[in-house]
Order: C-alpha cells, then sequence, then structure tokens
C-alpha cells in the first residue's frame, strides 16, 4: 500500500468518528474538590435535618422552661431555693423499689450530693447488704467494726459513732456491710421490730435537713424499716417495661404500711431513671407511667450515662466528678424540684 492510499484510509476513519461524537454535549467531569463540596453540602443538610428532629423528641436537653420535657409535660421553673438560717429537722427519704438495678444507688448519692451543694445537710443510709452506697462514697465498710447493722441488733451504739463523713461538704453517710443480710432474721422476735430504724435515727434527725436511706432491692423487713422510719418515698424507675410491673405492688405495699405503721408516708414522686430518648421504648414506658400516675412522676428525668459507673468507680458523685455534665445537671434539676414540691427543706 502505497503512502497516498494509507493516508486517505486515515481520513475516511477520521470523518467516521467524527459524527459520532459530535451531537453530544455532556458537561465536562466535575472536579474532585467540586464533588466534595456538594457532598459536604449534602452531609451538613443531613445533620441540620437532624438536629431539627432532635429538638422535637422527648428528652433531648434542648427542652427548657415552658416547653414540653421529657415526660410530655410543660417543664416548670424550679429556682435555686433560698438557704437555711437553721438546720434540722430532717426529712426522711426512703428510696425505694423492689426490683434491683434501676438506680437506687445512684440516685441516693447523687441527689444527696445536689441536695449539698444548696446547702442543705445530708445523711444517706445505706440500707441495703450489698454495701454499694457505701463505696460509691468511698468508705470501706467491709473495714468496719461497727456499721448500721449493730446499731439494729445490739444495744449501747450511738449513731454519731457510726456516721462517715465524704469528700462532699454537708455530705455524710452511715456505712453497711453484708453483716446486714442476717438483720432481717434477728429482728423477727424483735417488740415492734418494724420501728427499730426509726429508734436509730431518732438522735440525728435535728442535726440534718434530709436523710435519704437506700433500700435493698426487696420489700422485707429491712425495706419496711425503712418506710415505717421515712416521711416520703422516691421511687426510682428503670424506662423498661419489666420495671414497670412491679410499681402497683410497691404501691400497695406503701399502702398498707401508711394504713397500719405510718400515717405520715408519702410517695413524694417516682423517678424515671436510664432514660434513652433515642428509642421509642423508653419514651413510650415514660409516656405510660405519666398516664398512670400523673403528677406523681417527677418532671426530671435521669438518663442513661457512662459517667454515672465512671464516678461511682471513683468514689464520688457526679456533680464533683463531672460536675458540667448532664447527668449533674439533672440531678441538681432533682434536688429543686424535690424542695419545690415540699419533698425536701
Amino acid at each position: 500500500m502505497n503512502e497516498e492510499s494509507r493516508e486517505t484510509m486515515q481520513s475516511d476513519h477520521l470523518d467516521d468518528s467524527a459524527p459520532a461524537t459530535a451531537p453530544h454535549h455532556e458537561a465536562p467531569p466535575q472536579p474532585v474538590e467540586q464533588e466534595h463540596r456538594t457532598a459536604d453540602r449534602g452531609e451538613q443538610g443531613r445533620r441540620g435535618e437532624l438536629v431539627e428532629l432532635s429538638a422535637t423528641l422527648p428528652g433531648t436537653e434542648r427542652a427548657g422552661v415552658g416547653a414540653n420535657g421529657p415526660t410530655g409535660r410543660p417543664l416548670p421553673d424550679f429556682p435555686v431555693p433560698a438557704p437555711l438560717t437553721s438546720h434540722g429537722p430532717a426529712r426522711i427519704i426512703a428510696m425505694c423499689n423492689q426490683k434491683g438495678g434501676v438506680g437506687k444507688t445512684t440516685t441516693t448519692i447523687n441527689l444527696g450530693a445536689a441536695l449539698a451543694e444548696l446547702g442543705r445537710k445530708v445523711l444517706v443510709i445505706d440500707f441495703d447488704p450489698q454495701g454499694a452506697l457505701s463505696v460509691g462514697l468511698g468508705v470501706n465498710a467491709q473495714g468496719l467494726d461497727v456499721t448500721i447493722y449493730n446499731l439494729l441488733v445490739e444495744r449501747g451504739h450511738d449513731i454519731r459513732d457510726v456516721i462517715e463523713h465524704t469528700r462532699t461538704p454537708d455530705l455524710d453517710v452511715v456505712p453497711a456491710n453484708i453483716d446486714l443480710s442476717a438483720a432481717e432474721v434477728q429482728l423477727v422476735g424483735e417488740v415492734a421490730r418494724e420501728q427499730i430504724l426509726a429508734r436509730v435515727l431518732r438522735p440525728v434527725v435535728d442535726d440534718y435537713d434530709v436523710i435519704l436511706i437506700d433500700c435493698q432491692p426487696s420489700l422485707g423487713l429491712l425495706t419496711v424499716n425503712a418506710l415505717t422510719a421515712a416521711h416520703g418515698v422516691v421511687i426510682p424507675l428503670e424506662c423498661e417495661f419489666f420495671a414497670m410491673r412491679g410499681v402497683a405492688l410497691l404501691i400497695d405495699t406503701i399502702e398498707k404500711i401508711t394504713d397500719r405503721l405510718n400515717p405520715r408516708l408519702h410517695v413524694d414522686g417516682i423517678l424515671a431513671t436510664m432514660y434513652d430518648g433515642r428509642t421509642l421504648h423508653s419514651r413510650e414506658v415514660v409516656r405510660s407511667v405519666v398516664d398512670h400516675f400523673g403528677d406523681q412522676v417527677f418532671h426530671t428525668v435521669i438518663s442513661r450515662t457512662v459517667k454515672f459507673p465512671d464516678a461511682t468507680l471513683a468514689a464520688e458523685p457526679i456533680t464533683s466528678y463531672s460536675s458540667e455534665h448532664s447527668g449533674a445537671s439533672a440531678y441538681r434539676q432533682l434536688a429543686r424540684e424535690l424542695i419545690a414540691r415540699g419533698g425536701a427543706a
């Protein structure tokens, strides 16, 4: 093939391919940076939608005074109470629920610390043989010769000698250890056995503004003692369906004790704990509790967070361990709400 024929063939090939591409006016490929910017704008848009959605979900930290809180009711203003000019007599509050793992000990520690921040003198009673309250406040109860157990079953002890001071100012504790598990058996034969704790606490009632009793997860004789000694009951309730089932039984027990042993006993409130506003289940449990118990349910709700076990491991309340955390803010609000309701001085 000569040079002239080869050039003619190449020219024909180019002419055939030209019409195939000429009618198409496709946009040039988008630069990589511009693609990223477009994706970022889409991601930001989705994030903005999520932020708007979270603002409408119950249980988010965005709810303010007057807006609907996690319980679905308008959130009242709980002002900081005026300082006290004197201390005592104490109002005794039992932290009670026969189901375990609902936040009784966590609430006792952190509510006590929040009340102490408000200038109240607070005494917490470890009334659970597991001794978790004592450990959570940095007290090694296993090494103590005298605990709440000895005050209950032995004569001649003064509660002032058993009280331990904690690192939190104005927050003291009466510790317990595994010995307390034997107390129920030993108290069975005692006269007025349901009123023994009330007798034990009597000498220090005028020294404190609030006494919180961390009850064991049962409705046995120790819990009956706590309810007989108390003025009020706070019922921590985990935001989980099975936790709801025992509340009616507990309320029935409280009513019997009010009728037969302690006419002054009053339910201060039901506290929703371990709440997760991202789950429909938590929101439905809170809604159901409010439907059944109405204003007995605290407006304050305690959300689930890893900071609570972290603070327990550090043996201090969350109000000092992580003062700015939302969990600390929730317990401070609970303390103000309890005072506003008349549940504390």
